[in-house]
């Protein structure tokens, strides 16, 4: 018995050799619309869809595969004589391999000035129809929808006949994936349009199954979400050793998220979720330096973040510590032979620059999940943010920029203090503010730093407490949202000690 395929695609990559293949395999094609014109202008015999229904294209192409003819043909299965018998009596051939790709919808509405009507010409209804028709009855018909899968299956066909039910049902389960995503698809853009809120649709595909999750009894797997950006370990490229783990991917994507928000030269060293010291520089060697000076100890096992090449000069000052991964947008090529002779160490290249994409941050909670918009923003500092008698002086008013900046992914209750472009001291979770500031200060005098130093803190001071310990600390400025009850306090202890104090009107907490 002839078999027939159904070839209606939109991405026609490689379609021609395809159908060309099955043609000379033996089967008859069977080709709608602009798909038929290819075939046959490349010389491959085709039978128009409107032969196999009797009846012609509709309204601009919008009716021509939704009939008895083509969905009888896909889902009689052929184990049943009853499905065959009726098949026979209403003069319907059956098909056996439906080889369809969906209307550019995603391509469509990300172009700049699409209207809607343009988009919603752009909406498949046959193509989507036929795949799960194709799909549902996998037991005897081939479904496919990637061109990437063509090769398979034509080899399947040249060795065994047929393809084998194994395939079969792996394409039936691609098939309602591809339709899956499209339908979210079209959902999430009409629900916008309609002004309706209530459902929200995710698409991720697996990177890695990593080998636990926080710990060695908890399964765990990395997804990518969305389309390409910077930043995102989900587009990096793994140069050097082992395997991510959970850990190492939260941390990294910490580290990342730090290294967005600057463009001058910079180095962050990262524990377990906050920085440990930070700095921008002239060039990337200086920025490596005054970063690793900020916290020789907490470095260890850390995470090294920099957003310039790697050049050998820091990469000698990377060796001789223990480190769990560097990333940087690219290496210099004696860097990256010298770092990949610690064969453990995890060597990534990450795309960075610019960011402007709005995106979303999730976090699972029990039975649900939280959404937020990322926190990208970021105010600059000015003097007339200043509320207090003292003012900062210019090279203040960098440092306590670079510090906001930092403080912005510090763990809350977060306190960081700052002197010429790099962290000194680092306060991270405490359940109070003026804790954190403590941890700070001392961390700051241990390294040698005592005065002259500058403060930013995410939250409000809800007591005159923290100004208290950072004037006796040796700060000299700080910055701060601003908001509590309780300002006044804060300002007046700051004039009292001679301290430069801004307010922002912009938290960022990190829970």
């Amino acid at each position: 018995m002839k078999r027939r395929a159904l070839v209606s695609v939109s991405d026609k990559t490689g379609v021609v050799e395809f159908a060309r293949s099955l043609q000379d395999l033996g089967w008859e094609v069977i080709a709608t619309g602009g798909t038929m014109k290819l075939l046959q202008e490349s010389g491959i015999s085709v039978t128009g869809i409107s032969e196999i229904t009797g009846f012609p294209e509709i309204c601009e192409g919008r009716v021509k595969t939704l009939h008895p003819k083509v969905h009888g043909g896909l889902l009689a299965r052929r184990d049943k004589p009853s499905h065959m018998k009726e098949l026979k009596d209403n003069g319907i051939l059956t098909i056996d391999l439906v080889c369809v790709n969906l209307y550019p919808f995603a391509r469509t509405i990300a172009k700049e000035g699409v209207t809607m009507e343009e988009a919603v010409e752009n909406i498949d209804i046959g193509g989507p129809s036929m795949l799960r028709s194709a799909a549902k009855n996998f037991e005897s018909v081939t479904v496919v929808c990637d061109p990437s899968d063509y090769g398979r299956i034509l080899s399947e066909l040249r060795e065994g006949g047929d393809t084998s039910r194994q395939t079969r049902l792996e394409l039936s389960a691609k098939a309602y994936t591809h339709t899956a995503q499209y339908d979210c698809l079209i959902a999430t853009y009409m629900r916008e349009k309609a002004g309706l809120s209530g459902k929200l649709f995710l698409e991720a595909d697996l990177v890695q199954s990593l080998r636990y999750g926080e710990n060695p009894h908890q399964k765990a797997a990395f997804y990518s979400m969305g389309p390409k950006v910077p930043y995102s370990l989900a587009n990096a490229t793994q140069l050097n050793g082992k395997e991510l783990s959970y850990n190492n991917i939260q941390d990294a994507n910490a580290a990342l998220n730090i290294t967005r928000e600057f463009s001058e030269p910079f180095c962050v060293a990262l524990k377990h979720m906050n920085p440990c010291g930070a700095a921008i520089g002239k060039d990337i060697e200086d920025a490596w330096q005054k970063a690793y000076q900020a916290d020789k100890v907490s470095i260890f096992g850390g995470i090294i973040a920099l957003n310039r090449e790697v050049t050998l000069e820091v990469a000698k000052g990377l060796k001789p510590i223990f480190l769990e991964i560097v990333m940087a947008p690219s290496f210099a090529p004696d860097a990256l032979e010298l770092l990949r002779t610690k064969k453990n160490l995890r060597i990534l290249t990450v795309p960075m620059g610019e960011d402007a994409a709005p995106a979303k941050s999730m976090v699972s909670v029990n039975g649900g999940l939280l959404v937020q918009d990322q926190d990208k923003a970021m105010v600059t500092l000015s003097q007339d943010m200043c509320r207090t008698e003292a003012r900062p002086t210019e090279k203040q008013l960098e440092d306590l920029y670079f510090a906001w900046r930092i403080v912005k992914h510090v763990k809350s209750n977060a306190i960081v203090l700052a002197k010429n472009g790099a962290t000194v001291g680092v306060g991270a979770g405490q359940m109070n503010r003026v804790g954190s500031a403590n941890i700070a200060i001392a961390q700051a005098h241990e390294a040698g730093f005592d005065k002259d130093l500058v403060m930013a803190s995410d939250g409000f001071f809800p007591f005159d407490d923290t100004v208290e310990a950072a004037a006796k600390g040796g700060v000299t400025a700080i910055v701060q949202p601003g908001g509590s009850i309780r300002d006044e306090d804060s300002i007046k202890m700051a004039d009292r000690n001679g301290v430069a104090m801004l307010f922002t009107g912009m938290r960022h907490f990190k829970h």
